[in-house]
């Protein structure tokens, strides 16, 4: 049994206490495995956690109730509670507790239905902010001057405490797409709204999909079935016209950015100046070998000068903004792989490179603030062991690196306001989750735990997960991973599945709670089977050369480390090496098939899920990334179009595909079902009618039962 202590309202788990009984080991099911969330079986964490602005206190939401505390336990500060009815007497419609987010120390705000409230702590009072649409989407509020910005369709509006409706940009032309994301998302853009720092102007993305092709959707619940036309450019086709708006609040006019030509180049990475002067964009052209760092002027529109320039012979990839250093108008931090690693570059705005801020041989993968003075930045990094992230508190001026995380495993945190205190919200392999507290001082050794998580699954039978460092053909250590079940016996043979993704952007095996994998796995192992993983090289997080390797051939190099790992399941006494299967989705599904076909006599069966089949039909912000255009890359797009192997098939395969798949069009799986007919080659093929990229919900379950009985039943 457990033990528990209650600190100040929390559950923490402070370990095991022996039990005179045996209990009886429940057996996961494949709903546990996919619904586990709502079922418990995910380690317990604290809701809306955050750091208040502008104090050294920290609120969560528990139940129906909002929890504001000091970071620190000996703190005279008074611990707040803020209740589901205390809300109710701001927004009377409330159902249940709101997410918030701090305005100051003071207010916060939140949202109800189409409506913005403010609530202030110490009065116990508020109000309704504005109003805007029902159907408004992309919502993207400036607290300095209580306005929102947000979408219709495809415009672009404004609302304030007077008007729910003010235009931005607006037009009758369904081609003209403003206030969105641009370039299907690539290049680390997630939104198309961009306030100035103190809400003087708004910067928007406007795309151009005129000359972009249709692609058509069927809408199968409607009589008959209606068609839906998404935009889609294909690698080599013509894509979008990007440009970039700024809409002036106070002369209510807006202007567009001197971007030039070519038009489908893209504009990425957009950054206002602290002062509102200038906005700077990260401009690449579409062959993606070559960026130009863009100073615009905010009146005119007008490029002001490049600042810098990137190249690289495979591609180049900003994916972050500028990061302006506090209390400087003219001086920013860079992050860039130009080295061969994600590091830090401070330039200032004469485009004189200032120094190189870090000099790691292990990626940055988030910045996440400076210290008030703009002495210090913090930045998370994996450290030497790519399957972790740690904070690093970084001095600037002296390119001094301190790392203030002190286990191994993988680290989410959050940075205080003034820069004094780190939430660490952190798992491992053993350790399910651990909240805690402690200094940006590196010499201070205090911590207050604020929630240890108990293991959520220690009423379950479930078996071991083991890390397996390996060694591609050119000597680059490949991390994988390896369950077993509980009930393992080393003199028995166990069937294996490999659950490949290889591509890039992803990471397979981290050091944290299950070391990455998925419940599914576990339901897996314990019906008799081994589950391994490897990142192969053009995964992330491990550098630029091991992720470029990939270019222009996707799936050879990253084959041929799926094989490294194949070779060492063989050489293990209890691998069944005759009974081997592989299973992906996305880029997976392109490795499983790949797989399959390529290597004809290793996997016995594959699932191959939502799978690129041939390149050119993938998107051309990322396919022209890694493979160039069908134009410029011919041979490489033959040889690694599965439609060219069909006929070497040996084992069962299954194909499955949401019927509306937006990201990896339905075109490939049809065209792979047509090829195998015209080869007299017999496959398995199953569509989620109505789902897109992904499976979900309830229909999840079904996915996984299909998927695992396949397997089991062919293996």
């Amino acid at each position: 049994m457990f033990k528990y202590i209650i600190i100040s309202g929390l559950l923490l788990f402070s370990g095991l206490v022996q039990s005179q009984q045996k209990t009886v080991k429940k057996q996961l099911t494949i709903e546990d495995a996919e619904l586990g969330f709502s079922k418990g079986l995910y380690p317990t964490n604290l809701r809306n956690l955050q750091w208040v602005v502008g104090g050294n206190s920290y609120s969560f939401i528990q139940g129906d109730s909002i929890w504001i505390r000091p970071a620190l336990l000996s703190s005279k500060m008074p611990e707040r509670v803020i209740g589901l009815e205390d809300l109710r007497k701001v927004c009377p419609t409330l159902k249940r507790m709101p997410n918030i987010e701090w305005k100051d120390k003071e207010n916060f705000f939140f949202y109800s239905g189409n409506e913005l409230y403010q609530y202030e702590v110490s009065s116990e009072k508020g109000g309704k902010l504005l109003g805007y649409p029902k159907d408004a989407e992309h919502l993207t509020y400036q607290s300095a001057i209580n306005v929102m910005a947000y979408t219709r369709d495809n415009n672009l509006y404004l609302a304030n405490e007077k008007s729910e409706q003010i235009i931005v940009f607006e037009s009758k032309d369904p081609n003209i797409v403003s206030g969105q994301s641009i370039a299907r998302s690539e290049f680390g853009i997630t939104n198309g709204i961009f306030w100035s720092p103190k809400g003087g102007y708004l910067a928007f993305y406007q795309k151009d999909e005129t000359n972009v092709a249709d692609y058509p959707l069927l809408d199968i619940t409607t009589t008959p079935g209606s068609l839906r036309n998404i935009k889609y450019p294909m690698a080599g086709q013509p894509s979008e016209h990007a440009k970039v708006g700024i809409y002036n609040l106070g002369a209510q006019k807006t202007i567009f950015l001197q971007t030039g030509e070519p038009l489908d180049h893209y504009l990425t990475n957009l950054t206002w100046s602290p002062d509102e002067r200038f906005v700077f964009l990260a401009e690449v052209n579409r062959e993606q070998n070559r960026m130009w760092f863009n100073q615009y002027d905010v009146q005119t529109g007008k490029l002001v000068k490049t600042l810098f320039e990137e190249t690289a012979n495979e591609w180049v990839e900003p994916e972050h903004p500028a990061y302006f250093i506090p209390g400087k108008n003219d001086e920013f931090l860079w992050l860039s792989e130009r080295d061969g690693y994600m590091n830090l570059y401070w330039y200032n705005l004469t485009g004189k490179l200032m120094g190189t801020v870090t000099r790691f041989d292990y990626p940055i993968t988030d910045l996440h603030s400076f210290s008030p003075d703009g002495k210090f930045v913090y930045v998370s990094a994996t450290g030497k062991d790519a399957r972790e992230r740690h904070l690093f508190k970084i001095e600037i001026a002296r390119s001094f690196a301190q790392q203030l995380t002190r286990s191994n495993g993988s680290h989410q945190v959050l940075i205080s306001d003034n820069g004094t205190y780190v939430i660490d919200n952190w798992s491992s392999l053993q350790v399910p989750r651990k909240i805690e507290i402690y200094s940006t001082n590196a010499d201070s050794k205090g911590t207050h735990v604020i929630l240890e998580a108990p293991n959520p699954l220690s009423a379950y039978s479930i078996g071991t997960t083991e890390f397996v460092d390996l060694k591609a053909e050119d000597g680059t250590t490949l991390y994988a991973r390896l369950i077993k079940p509980s009930h393992f016996d080393s003199k028995k043979k166990y069937p294996v599945l490999v659950y490949v993704y290889g591509g890039p952007h992803a990471q397979m095996v981290t050091n944290n709670w299950l070391g990455g994998a998925r419940l599914w796995m576990h339901y897996l192992a314990e019906q008799g089977y081994l589950v391994f993983s490897l990142d192969n090289r053009g995964s992330a997080h491990r550098g630029y050369n091991f992720e470029k390797v990939i270019h222009r051939n996707l799936g050879f190099h990253e084959m041929k480390d799926q094989l490294v790992g194949v070779d060492y399941l063989k050489k293990l006494p209890y691998v069944d090496a005759n009974r081997m299967a592989v299973h992906g989705w996305s880029y997976g599904g392109f490795m499983t098939t790949s797989l399959m076909l390529r290597y004809p006599d290793v996997f016995k069966v594959g699932v191959a899920g939502g799978p690129v089949i041939d390149w050119k039909w993938y998107e051309a912000m990322y396919g022209e990334r890694y493979m160039d255009t069908p134009a410029e890359n011919p041979k490489g797009y033959e040889a690694t179009s599965t439609l060219r192997y069909v006929n070497q098939l040996k084992g069962k395969l299954l194909m499955v595909h949401g019927t509306v798949d937006d990201v990896v069009v339905m075109q490939h799986n049809y065209a792979f079902v047509k090829e195998c007919v015209e080869q007299g080659v017999q496959i398995d093929f199953f569509p989620y009618p109505m789902h897109a990229h992904n499976v979900y919900g309830k229909d999840r379950v079904h996915l996984t039962t299909k998927m695992l009985n396949y397997i089991m039943h062919n293996l």
